[in-house]
């Protein structure tokens, strides 16, 4: 519901439009509806004199939620806060022609009874109201938005977020703020000590696979509801992105802090029918004067390691931790550099067809060539860059290596060695792919066929499968990456024109296990062909499992048994060598 129906709701309910304003924007601050409401009943004095309308008092609680000053030393952002209010109160002015007192826009004097049984009896507060709560909504939303904008251009986790998804981001922000504020007032002045408890849902993607994304919505607003009941005024909370929450709570000892945390499990443990399993990181803060990022880190260190642990749910941060966090700070510190000085580098694995023995393509993966850490390998710096919003840029990079090197190739005359790059999800959510693609082959001269492109398979996503619709329009070959480790394999191939389907290692692995397995295996192979789609298995390393692969008829094969991922120059020289012994023959 948008902030200007929220409004109309509440001005129906007879709220005053001072309370229907500032309750539309509520939830945008972690503020419960109640509350809102009192907080706007106590500034509505001067609206309820027929002075200054409501609308105005309640649009600077807004804008004082939003970029209000917490800390009497920050002055910039004490002025950056009274220049938006002078703002504010100058584009309502220029709106209302000038009006801007109650009086005015009603027609009636509300501070005399007599006036304001008027206004009840001839409805003018549902007549005249609207006017100046939806100028005063616009104001704020484009007001929020600009804020959004300066902000993006700074940061690297929000500079790519969709148009579409701005008021959502917002209001992240929005509760962020709020949220930080809160916190640094309680570290300052409680004097019990002090936890941060990050949680997620484990498996969650399996939840939004199987039940659909508006359930896994509704997991997580169900779990905002139970925060709401089990905490107090003093502990804090926020759902810091996806399934992740945080919550900062007081506490006297460790047995108080270990109920409170139990509590929160068994509140969350069950959404209509679905059991969720909650894994709980806990940082107790030693030092206050430590950045709240720090402390949150500690928290997440700890969440992550009780993913992995299969004993426990609740794990504290421990300072054997410290190195995971280190490598954290070192790679977001290093990445930028690692662009600019080209660092970062492809390695191609060669894909083969096993009746011609012969490379049929590649894969091009990513490394990181630090000058003194040497190699550092996928796995310790993918995690970090996908959470804060760099394996975009760093995709651009490796599509355009990967131009790059078709380039070399045809110049040498090899032509018949296509190179698939990965395009993850937050690409297909954005407007950009596909001009940066086309752009890239036009500027390298390229056919499209030889640049094919990777989607891992997710669950159902309109969104998804319409970019991956044009991207086929635009005439490029798409593969469904790890088909198989997800639950809708075989949906996902009504809703999106792949070309090729990548068998997943480990769901190959475990169908060669069993003689059901084989068969499920071959008759995936049979159905791919009857849809006239490419099929291509993943992680081959024995002889055996190239045998049974080319039985049941799958001929192209990727994998340790033919070839690891190599340097691009040696990648380029086993192609040239293979076209010379071809030649030679």
């Amino acid at each position: 519901m948008t902030h200007k129906e929220k409004t109309e709701q509440f001005l129906h309910q007879h709220y005053h439009c001072s309370q229907a304003l500032f309750g539309a924007f509520a939830k945008d601050f972690g503020l419960d509806l109640k509350t809102a409401f009192r907080i706007s009943t106590c500034f509505g004095g001067g609206m309820r004199q027929g002075g200054t309308c409501g609308c105005i008092t309640a649009s600077l609680l807004v804008l004082g939620m939003a970029f209000g000053f917490y800390d009497s030393q920050d002055k910039e952002q004490e002025v950056y806060g009274n220049q938006k209010t002078e703002e504010f109160i100058k584009r309502f002015a220029q709106g209302m022609d000038g009006v801007v007192c109650c009086r005015d826009i009603l027609g009636r004097d509300i501070s005399k009874p007599e006036e304001m049984a008027l206004v009840r009896k001839e409805g003018l507060i549902l007549k005249k109201c609207p006017r100046a709560l939806n100028l005063s909504i616009d104001i704020l939303e484009d007001m929020l938005a600009d804020y959004l904008k300066n902000i993006k251009e700074t940061s690297i986790e929000l500079k790519d977020i969709p148009e579409n998804e701005m008021h959502r981001v917002l209001r992240g922000i929005s509760k962020r703020n709020y949220f930080q504020r809160n916190v640094s007032e309680l570290l300052y002045t409680s004097a019990e000590r002090i936890a941060f408890i990050q949680f997620d849902i484990q498996k969650f993607k399996i939840v939004n696979d199987l039940y659909g994304e508006k359930f896994g919505d509704e997991v997580l607003d169900f779990i905002e509801r139970q925060l709401e009941k089990c905490c107090n005024e003093r502990q804090f909370f926020i759902n810091l992105r996806s399934d992740v929450f945080m919550v900062v709570t007081e506490y006297k000892n460790e047995r108080e802090l270990q109920a409170f945390i139990r509590e929160l499990d068994s509140q969350t443990r069950l959404f209509k029918s679905v059991k969720l399993q909650m894994s709980f990181g806990v940082y107790t803060v030693e030092d206050r004067e430590m950045e709240l990022r720090q402390m949150e880190d500690r928290a997440a260190m700890a969440r992550k390691a009780a993913k992995k642990n299969i004993l426990r749910n609740i794990l504290f941060y421990r300072e054997q931790f410290k190195e995971s966090l280190y490598n954290r700070k070192f790679i977001e510190e290093n990445m930028q550099a690692a662009i600019s000085e080209r660092q970062f580098c492809i390695y191609l694995q060669p894909k083969y067809s096993i009746t011609k023995n012969e490379i049929i393509g590649a894969e091009a993966l990513v490394r990181w060539l630090h000058p003194e850490r040497g190699m550092i390998f996928p796995d310790q710096f993918i995690p970090v860059i996908e959470e804060n919003g760099f394996i975009k840029r760093l995709d651009y990079y490796i599509w355009e290596e990967a131009c790059r090197f078709i380039k070399r190739c045809e110049a040498a005359g090899i032509n018949n060695c296509p190179v698939s790059v990965n395009v993850s999800r937050i690409h297909l959510r954005d407007n950009e792919c596909i001009g940066i693609l086309s752009d890239m082959i036009k500027d390298y001269s390229i056919p499209k066929k030889l640049l094919e492109l990777e989607i891992t398979e997710t669950a159902d996503d309109q969104q998804i499968s319409m970019k991956a619709l044009q991207l086929k329009e635009e005439g490029f070959t798409l593969l469904m990456d790890d088909f198989g480790s997800g639950y809708s394999s075989l949906n996902i191939l009504l809703e999106t024109p792949f070309d090729v389907i990548k068998l997943d290692r480990k769901f190959m692995i475990n169908m060669m296990l069993s003689g059901k397995g084989r068969l499920i295996l071959e008759q995936v192979i049979t159905m791919a062909d009857k849809l006239q789609l490419g099929v291509l298995a993943e992680g081959v390393e024995t002889k055996e499992q190239v045998e049974l692969l080319q039985n049941i008829g799958c001929d192209q094969v990727q994998g340790y048994y033919y070839a690891k991922p190599m340097p691009e120059d040696e990648f380029y020289n086993l192609l040239l060598n293979k076209g010379e012994e071809q030649a030679g023959n």
